[in-house]
């Protein structure tokens, strides 16, 4: 019975979470006389994909679409690399500032990143970064580098340093120690922190409003899609279909990482 509970519990909680998704994906499909009617349809009878075109075809949507994957990509890349060489000089060298470090990396990452909107604003300003890539991209990275330190953190712990010994024993310097023998294992770490990192600053959205102002060419796709309605009144198909799209990315990545996402997140959580 209790078990019988608790998998009821979990498919209850699976709907609820996967209802709003599916019905945005659903209405992206419909036609627009089925999302207007008053009986509410829950397949589409007459799919179709004029919707998808007119999300597409919508003024800045490859601009602002390069924006998103060119700012996310080179933060989550430049955060795996000052991370890791952060993780691996609390896990594997001695140095009396490494316990307030990790103290200061945590204390970051449950700090809400909103109350930094103001003082990010008048940096930006007073450096001239403002409609800036290149600042966005920082703040991004800014955004994610404390998680990101914090799981390959846990999972660099999680790999004896018995091995790097036995390598250096074998002739191997320690860089070529880490590099031939450390790194492959962390390859689920450092999948399931890039996929996370990824997903924070590609559903960024309060930065991008602040620091781009005038460039309107320079904004992302979450700035697109909140004006995404006024551009197209109550075409609902159409705004549906744009968020579907912006989704899309973030849901191909985890579904080709998810091999690796759950062994380096659990490693991340209770190692170390």
């Amino acid at each position: 019975m209790k078990r019988f509970l608790l998998n009821t519990a979990a498919i209850a909680v699976f709907v609820v979470t996967i209802f709003p998704v599916y019905w945005m994906f659903l209405t992206a499909f419909k036609p627009t006389r089925d999302i207007q009617s008053e009986t509410p349809t829950f397949w589409p009878a007459d799919p179709t994909l004029d919707h998808f075109a007119t999300a597409i075809g919508a003024p800045g949507f490859w601009t602002y679409w390069r924006n998103s994957l060119l700012v996310t990509v080179a933060a989550v890349l430049i955060a795996l690399v000052v991370a890791l060489l952060a993780a691996f000089a609390v896990t594997r060298m001695r140095w009396r500032g490494a316990g307030p470090f990790v103290v200061a990396v945590f204390a970051a990452q449950m700090a809400p990143w909103e109350a930094l909107l103001v003082p990010v604003f008048i940096i930006a300003r007073d450096t001239d970064l403002l409609d800036s890539l290149a600042m966005l991209t920082g703040v991004y990275f800014m955004i994610t580098l404390p998680f990101t330190i914090v799981t390959l953190r846990g999972f660099l712990a999680a790999i004896p340093l018995e091995l790097e010994e036995a390598a250096q024993v074998d002739g191997c310097s320690r860089p070529v120690a880490f590099r031939r023998v450390v790194f492959p294992l962390l390859a689920p770490g450092l999948m399931a922190t890039s996929l996370f990192g990824f997903i924070t600053a590609w559903n960024e959205f309060a930065f991008v409003n602040v620091l781009i102002i005038k460039d309107q060419d320079k904004r992302t796709l979450p700035a697109w899609l909140s004006s995404f309605r006024d551009v197209f009144g109550t075409d609902w198909g159409a705004t549906m279909a744009a968020a579907s799209l912006f989704a899309l990315p973030a849901l191909l990545l985890f579904l080709f990482l998810q091999r690796r996402v759950g062994t380096g997140m659990t490693a991340g959580a209770v190692k170390g």
